[in-house]
């Protein structure tokens, strides 16, 4: 593709709306390597003309593309027609027009609505693909294909593409017909059995793990084949799943099984194989205690004023305090709820033993540790969606 055919194409964004940062977009026919040609630069990030084609929508592709785009990419996303992306409408709350939950995982973007079912559709996907290093996309196996935007096409006339699949069950197999949710596959994968209270139902985690582990996962994959991009001069075709991602990081759950026969089960914030090494109720809240190793077992019994349990044979060691697991936790509990969390933390404090509140979402982003005020930076999140090209 020419210079001039590409200027053209890229013209047609001229309306693009940056979802939450600007961001230019430009399309050289020769192939960047990554910041050879950006020296003399300041602030250069590690994918700076890089360029991404997001076809992605809800979660586990936009938080993939996302971080790519926060290491410098430029990434063009791709919605349909009208509503767009699903996640616009997932809300209150809302910022603007938009949901929280979309700009959530759609900053550094620049987003188009076109109809890829229409043939001048995805004649424009494809040019864009020509320009691009990258493609994101998590249609159900076969669909673009029948777009003709399915990775053998695209591999043709973009040999240097990588091309990124995310979808519930992979390419092949009795289920990949499937759509993938995030719920679902974390049920099907085992992590719900083992996430809960250990006497209760399983519980679906609090924010969607399985999509966002697939999302890194996805990322890294890219990253990777930008890597064997460099050595190959071709691109790839890179299968993530929902699926295979979740069951990967079930990690010595697994192995337990998969090595010993160990079926697992919820315990809730303890450890199976640590005490005491969970949260505990204080007077006001709620206090994780992670006492790793002997020593710092000593240390808790120290600041709660029970040295009697460190003296007690049945707590010397911690295979014996797992045997004994259930009398201590009681002794233990009843100790923490005479205090406040912070009172807890203050006593704590310089002894070596981990620890931490539970916090609310409101505590968390009051701790300068976590969110300096210079982080903050309110962004315009108004104006018109992109063009469309939706049918006549």
């Amino acid at each position: 593709m020419s210079v001039e055919t590409c200027g053209k194409l890229l013209s047609r964004l001229a309306k693009v709306r940056p979802c939450l940062l600007p961001v230019k977009i430009h399309c050289s026919y020769a192939r960047r390597s990554f910041t050879s040609d950006l020296k003399g630069r300041q602030q250069i990030r590690p994918l700076d003309g890089v360029k991404v084609l997001d076809l992605t929508r809800v979660l586990a592709g936009p938080f993939a593309t996302m971080i790519l785009g926060d290491l410098g990419a430029e990434v063009i996303k791709v919605e349909r027609p009208g509503p767009g992306d699903d996640t616009r409408a997932w809300g209150p709350p809302f910022v603007g027009k938009e949901s929280a939950y979309f700009l959530s995982v759609n900053r550094n973007k620049k987003s188009i609505a076109v109809n890829l079912k229409d043939p001048s559709g995805a004649k424009l996907v494809t040019e864009l693909a020509r320009c691009c290093d990258i493609l994101v996309e998590n249609y159900l196996p076969g669909k673009l294909e029948e777009m003709g935007l399915g990775y053998k096409h695209l591999s043709e006339v973009a040999p240097q593409l990588i091309y990124c699949s995310i979808t519930g069950y992979g390419q092949t197999g009795p289920q990949s017909h499937k759509p993938g949710y995030d719920s679902i596959a974390s049920a099907v994968s085992g992590m719900m059995h083992i996430t809960g209270p250990e006497d209760g139902a399983p519980v679906r985690p609090g924010v969607a793990m399985t999509d966002l582990a697939t999302g890194l996962y996805a990322q890294g994959a890219v990253m990777a084949g930008l890597l064997q991009r460099q050595k190959t001069r071709r691109g790839l075709h890179i299968d993530c799943n929902l699926l295979s991602s979740q069951v990967a990081c079930l990690t010595h759950i697994a192995a337990n099984y998969l090595n010993a026969g160990k079926e697992a089960r919820r315990w809730g914030t303890a450890h199976e194989s640590i005490v005491p090494y969970q949260g505990f109720k204080t007077k006001d809240g709620y206090l994780i205690v992670a006492s790793g190793n002997d020593q710092q077992f000593f240390k808790v019994c120290k600041v709660l004023g029970m040295n009697d349990l460190a003296e007690n044979p049945k707590y010397k060691t911690n295979t014996l305090r797992v045997q004994h697991r259930k009398e201590l936790l009681h002794l233990l509990s009843e100790r923490f709820l005479e205090e406040s969390t912070a009172e807890w933390l203050r006593r704590f404090e310089g002894t070596g033993v981990p620890c931490g509140p539970i916090n609310t979402i409101q505590q968390v982003f009051s701790d300068p540790q976590t969110f300096p005020p210079t982080v903050y930076k309110q962004r315009d999140v108004s104006g018109p969606r992109g063009p469309s090209n939706a049918p006549k």
